[in-house]
C-alpha cells in the first residue's frame, strides 16, 4: 500500500482544514488507517484512527471534539477533518495503514504516506 497526504496549509487559529490521504492498491478496505503528527522537535505522535469497515474511530485526547477521521473505500481515501484549529495544532500529518487496533498510541502502524505540513498561527 502505498500512501499519499495532502490538505496542508497555513491558517490561522479557529480556522479548519481537511486533510485527505490517497491509497494505491486493492487492499485498502483491509486496513485500519490513522493519523499521526510530528511537531517541530517533537516526537510522532497518534492522533485519530478509523477502523478498515468505517465503523470505529479513535481520538487522542488533545483533538477529540474537535477532528473528525473518515475514510471511503470506494476512494481508497482516508480524511481527517480539522476544526477549531489551535496554534499547537502545528505539525506534519503522516497518514499510516496497519493491522492492529491498540489505542492510545497504536504502534505497529505498516505502512506511511510522507506527511503534509498544518501551520497555524495565532
Amino acid at each position: 500500500v502505498q500512501l499519499q497526504a495532502s490538505g496542508g496549509g497555513l491558517v490561522q487559529a479557529g480556522d479548519f482544514l481537511r486533510l485527505s490521504c490517497a491509497a494505491s492498491g486493492r487492499t485498502f478496505s483491509t486496513y485500519n488507517m490513522a493519523w499521526f503528527r510530528q511537531a517541530p522537535g517533537k516526537e510522532r505522535v497518534f492522533v485519530a484512527a478509523v477502523k478498515y469497515s468505517g465503523g470505529s474511530m479513535y481520538y487522542a485526547d488533545s483533538v477529540k471534539g474537535r477532528f473528525t477521521i473518515s475514510r471511503d473505500n470506494a476512494k481508497n481515501t482516508v480524511y481527517l477533518q480539522m476544526n477549531s484549529l489551535k496554534p499547537e495544532d502545528t505539525a506534519v500529518y503522516y497518514c499510516a495503514a496497519g493491522n492492529n487496533w491498540n489505542p492510545p498510541y497504536f504502534g505497529g502502524m505498516l505502512y506511511w504516506g510522507k506527511g503534509t505540513l498544518v501551520t497555524v498561527s495565532s
